[in-house]
């Protein structure tokens, strides 16, 4: 019985990343995507709803004109904008995987503060864990995205993935050179 599972926990290695990363694309690539698209009116030009999505409180006070916003909120809007794009095609393709996967589980914290403070959601959008409901949007499901990413980060993108790729490239070019030498 425990050679079965020592061959589970070796396949597992190779495996789970991939498959993260197959869950990811089909439950929330056209999610992050989508998002990032409604905040764009131009490739370098935010949209009103970018602004009022990202800085709720600041976009109230200055009557939503985002022309009293200064440069730090522009680069903030574009960085987060871009970051929905390109993070999620890192972690599809299989590039830099612990990297972008780190970057999105500082996105969702960002983005679920910003749901709670800058949006007052509310108790029941916000939910609880270790009661009944499993259906809150930020904390129950957040905490499964958050989860996807974190096994993403400790074990990178698996074997079916450009970062394992790259990887056996260098390791045979280190090969090749320590054999010249």
């Amino acid at each position: 019985m425990t050679d079965f599972f020592d061959r589970i926990t070796r396949t597992s290695t190779h495996v789970l990343p991939v498959f993260a990363r197959i869950v990811f694309a089909a439950v929330l690539l056209r999610y992050f995507w989508g998002s990032a698209l409604t905040k764009l009116d131009g490739i370098f030009t935010p949209s009103l709803g970018a602004y009022a999505q990202i800085f709720p409180r600041q976009m109230e006070a200055a009557g939503y004109d985002a022309s009293q916003l200064g440069a730090f909120h522009w680069l903030v809007v574009m960085g987060g904008t871009y970051a929905e794009f390109i993070l999620p095609a890192l972690i599809v393709i299989g590039l830099f995987t612990r990297i972008a996967a780190l970057g999105m589980i500082g996105f969702t914290v960002v983005q679920s503060l910003t749901d709670i403070i800058g949006h007052d959601a509310d108790p029941t959008t916000i939910g609880a864990w270790f009661d009944r409901a499993s259906d809150a949007l930020i904390l129950d499901q957040r905490a499964f995205w958050v989860f996807l990413f974190a096994t993403l980060v400790g074990m990178g993108a698996g074997s079916l993935s450009l970062d394992a790729l790259l990887n056996s490239r260098l390791k045979q070019s280190d090969y090749t050179s320590d054999k010249a030498a």
